[in-house]
């Protein structure tokens, strides 16, 4: 080691090395940082000037500027790494000092709560007979960081942890410090980006590291978690918890503009999750097999158990063997009849010839663990049953044969190109009636109810037609393969009517994905119509009523739990209305919605497609669920995680084990509340001012974003068309491949803002909404507004988001961007609206919350702005100049050789912040 990494972790006066001796995140940040410079020094000494002071890399040539780009991309990663150390160290501080029910983002402090305010048994009961809650990871394009380089990090993290322990000696402490540095060395030689395009099978690998990591183990404890607490807070009380937490993905069926997603990519990525999850369960078996050594001379055998053991033994070859190897040991033969009939479940998933029984269906194994512990508690042995051999069981409940409940995505313009080639078909036509013609509905009415004698020969379809055909068959194909729950719903992008969601019924039906052979009656495919713009947030409620008033539509909905999923779009609505706007906008199409399905008899469950960024709808997830309008959950919640989101969440276990819980716990609580406030009257006060600034909101952000100028402001004065060079998702940025905005996909156009430090998806049109409303209302108008910041959460939680993307906005970085604009008038025109928009925004935002400067309400946001920002600040100056020369290169290796350090300070700016798109 260096000079400088030992006298890092030299003893101090209490025993422990002086970087450790308090371990807060400053000096757990100085302590990576020393050994990333220790690296450098040992492999690019000219560099490391730049990389403590990014002032000092001006003249460094190209290669070696990308060299302190990727220097610094790793160590905002790592100062992550401190944060996320330090906040499981204060969590455990907390529960160490005050007890567990004062930890925020627990069961116990939801129960507690519930309990203290005399919340009923009966009524968890209730809560609990419909909790359900499934993040969905999505393969966004806006994850850098390729498997590999997660796997340093994680290393990283658990050295740190060890390191924080004191039962270390001097010598083993230098030995965990020498890990770490050598984790820090690989980093710093392994590429930080990825040199080609990711592949579909690519990100599904990548969605399945974090299973692999923690969420495999950590999803049954959060069940056991739940149960503990209950039982702690109602003692007197017996609580059913069903595997309510559950994971979707995305992942290689989200075909919404992404060519790359084919129906033999779909069918590939459900074997590959089928294969993550019969793997673990083959290995927690083998784990169970070696531990449960009970000896008839110890322990009660239930005959039941003899019997059953007798009847598996004698249908196996090597039966005779099993009993043979482990005599007087019935619980470890029969473990290991469950292996065998696994091993040949995998052997059948390869396609591989099996020679004996296998498991027909997660159903099967879940069974035969249920026998296991009836077994073992029958014989005096229930805490090996509830330690052992529950857990496994309850993951075969939660990933059963699919590890995720897979959504297929597609868009209404290849779903009515289908339809239409489908009328075609059917009816010998050349035209088809108009999308929006009452004939054009009762063809698809007529259709739905005529009984399904044979499909429509497919060469009188066209390749475009059969492949949507084939990805309802598909479904159909693996879920009688694989498992029945293989598959989570059908997301329809751009609904814009019923129609569009009956011509879907109509398509499915086609691939015979009916519960009836007639495929009249029930579809057993939930359709999940998805509204993203303003307008379409708008039309939601009366789409629906209609929807949901179509016999075939309430037939399914009622065979599916009497439930209708809804997704809503925050991505979209942002970039269409702004964010204020949108909030709002989204606030009411769920009140609305939630009205309509009481009304009709039919529970909406609000499928949430947030991104990581505050613009697609990232926040706290507690303040965030709770901001929901009252009724809107009743504890059914879906969510995308996306992107950045995904590894933040789940790469490191006592993260993803707090985040798990922080999800499930909230929606708990929004349930329970729920049923209180939705017998309060509405606060229409609230409401109407609401309405009132949003509506001025949206004019001020609807004038700037359809300023004809933007286009060729946004294109200059950011990194957006570079940002498709990097490969960090398999998806086109655009969906058709045209160049307007109005195409151009949420999450570019969030990133890009980002990166050129405007940030205006975050915050523009919010003060021109506040002005409008105070210049109306006056002082009467401003004491209203700070009682709806103090009473409103959706009003709170809007500004409290807009109060910290302000923080991030940097006006003289900005104006550098705006220099790479060629058109002066443009670029003075469109910087000035945003200037003027800012300062305004600035102002009436403090007005309101009372604040002095902005964020000084967020300590610790401050702190982690404070870590970050002098370095961000340097990288975007630098990017300014790259982007320059990038654009005026004479010849393609002039360009090639300043490629690489652009898009690490794309990336290196994307850690710093924290979020892409």
């Amino acid at each position: 080691m260096t000079a400088e990494t030992q006298t890092l972790s030299s003893p101090s006066p209490t025993g422990l090395p002086s970087a450790y001796a308090t371990r807060s995140v400053t000096e757990a940040s100085a302590f990576l940082r020393a050994q990333l410079l220790a690296v450098i020094r040992r492999h690019l000494p000219e560099i490391e000037a730049a990389v403590r002071d990014p002032k000092a890399g001006a003249g460094l040539a190209p290669r070696q500027m990308g060299r302190v780009l990727q220097a610094q991309g790793i160590l905002f990663q790592l100062i992550s790494i401190a944060e996320q150390a330090y906040a499981m160290r204060r969590r455990r501080r907390i529960e160490r000092e005050k007890g567990h029910d004062k930890l925020l983002g627990t069961f116990d402090y939801v129960l507690s709560s519930a309990a203290s305010a005399g919340v009923s048994a009966e009524e968890i009961h209730a809560q609990l007979q419909t909790l359900r809650i499934r993040p969905v990871i999505t393969a966004h394009p806006t994850e850098a960081k390729r498997v590999s380089i997660l796997e340093k990090y994680r290393r990283i993290y658990l050295l740190m942890r060890e390191l924080e322990s004191t039962r270390w000696t001097d010598r083993e402490r230098e030995a965990l410090v020498k890990s770490i540095y050598d984790q820090i060395e690989l980093l710093w030689l392994t590429g930080d980006l990825h040199l080609e395009k990711p592949t579909v099978d690519h990100e599904v690998a990548w969605g399945l590291h974090f299973f692999h990591e923690s969420i495999f183990d950590l999803a049954p404890e959060l069940l056991s978690s739940f149960e503990r607490a209950l039982k702690r807070h109602y003692p007197n009380e017996k609580f059913e918890v069903a595997p309510f937490f559950q994971f979707g993905s995305w992942i290689g069926g989200d075909r919404d503009g992404n060519p790359f997603v084919t129906n033999e990519v779909t069918r590939r990525s459900i074997l590959a999750n089928a294969g993550a999850s019969l793997n673990y369960y083959r290995t927690r078996i083998i784990d169970l097999a070696r531990m449960l050594s009970i000896s008839i001379r110890a322990a009660e055998i239930p005959q039941f158990l003899w019997e059953e053991l007798d009847v598996r033994l004698a249908a196996l070859p090597d039966g005779a063997a099993i009993k043979a190897r482990h005599p007087n040991e019935p619980y470890r033969q029969f473990v290991t009849t469950m292996l065998r009939k696994l091993d040949q479940t995998l052997a059948g998933l390869r396609d591989e010839p099996t020679t004996g029984a296998r498991y027909g269906s997660a159903d099967d194994l879940i069974a035969d663990f249920l026998t296991l512990e009836r077994a073992l508690t029958e014989g005096k042995s229930e805490p090996l049953a509830c330690d052992l051999v529950r857990p496994v069981r309850r993951a075969v409940e939660i990933f059963r044969f699919s590890t995720v409940r897979l959504d297929i995505r597609q868009n209404t313009t290849r779903t009515t190109q289908a339809l239409e080639d489908l009328w075609r078909a059917k009816t010998g036509g050349e035209t088809p009636p108009a999308l929006d013609s009452a004939e054009w509905r009762e063809w698809l009415l007529a259709e739905l109810a005529k009984p399904r004698t044979a499909p429509v020969p497919r060469e009188k379809l066209s390749a475009e037609t059969r492949d949507v055909i084939e990805m309802f068959e598909v479904v159909a194909e693996m879920r009688a393969r694989l498992d029945r729950e293989a598959f989570g719903g059908f997301i329809l992008s751009m609904t814009r009517s019923a129609v569009d969601v009956l011509g879907v019924y109509l398509l499915a039906k086609e691939a015979g994905l009916f519960l009836d052979e007639p495929g009249v009656e029930i579809l057993t495919l939930p359709i999940v119509p998805l509204f993203e713009t303003i307008g379409d947030l708008r039309a939601a409620p009366a789409i629906m009523r209609d929807l949901l008033q179509i016999p075939v539509v309430r037939r399914s909905t009622r065979w599916q739990g009497n439930l209708q999923e809804v997704m809503i779009g925050y991505s979209d609505s942002n970039k269409d209305g702004g964010f204020l706007s949108s909030n709002w906008e989204l606030f009411k199409a769920q009140a609305r919605l939630t009205q309509v399905g009481r009304e009709l008899g039919v529970a909406i469950a609000f499928f949430h497609g947030r991104g990581g960024s505050v613009s697609r709808g990232g926040a706290p997830t507690g303040h965030a669920i709770a901001a929901q309008p009252a009724g809107s959950i009743r504890g059914r919640f879906r969510v995308t995680e996306q992107g950045e989101v995904v590894s933040f969440k789940y790469a490191n276990r006592g993260t993803a084990a707090y985040q798990m819980e922080l999800l499930a716990s909230s929606v708990f609580a929004h349930a329970m509340k729920s049923e209180r406030e939705e017998a309060l009257a509405p606060h229409a006060e609230f409401d109407e001012a609401l309405e009132e600034i949003s509506g001025a909101s949206f004019a001020a952000y609807a004038k700037f974003v359809g300023d004809p100028d933007l286009v060729a402001y946004f294109q200059a004065a950011s990194p957006l068309e570079e940002i498709s060079l990097l490969n960090i998702g398999s998806r086109p940025a655009r969906r058709f491949g045209a160049k307007s905005l109005d195409d151009l996909r949420a999450i570019p156009w969030v990133f890009a803002w980002a990166q050129n430090r405007h940030s205006i998806t975050g915050w523009y049109g919010v003060g021109s909404g506040l002005k409008n409303f105070l210049d109306i209302r006056g002082d009467r108008g401003l004491e209203l507004l700070r009682r709806m910041f103090e009473d409103s959460r959706v009003f709170r939680l809007t500004l409290d988001e807009v109060e910290k993307t302000l923080a991030l906005v940097d006006l003289s970085i900005a104006r550098q961007y705006a220099s790479l604009v060629p058109d002066e008038t443009v670029r003075n025109k469109i910087f000035k609206s945003i200037e003027d928009e800012y300062a305004l925004t600035c102002e009436l935002v403090l007005r309101v919350t009372g604040g002095e400067a902005l964020a000084d309400r967020f300590k610790e946001y401050q702190t982690r702005l404070a870590h970050r920002l002098q370095t961000i600040n340097e990288v975007n100056r630098e990017q300014v100049e790259l982007l320059r020369r990038f654009r005026q290169a004479q010849d393609e290796a002039e360009k090639e050789a300043v490629k690489q350090p652009l898009l690490l300070s794309i990336s290196c700016i994307a850690a710093g912040l924290g979020a892409t798109g």
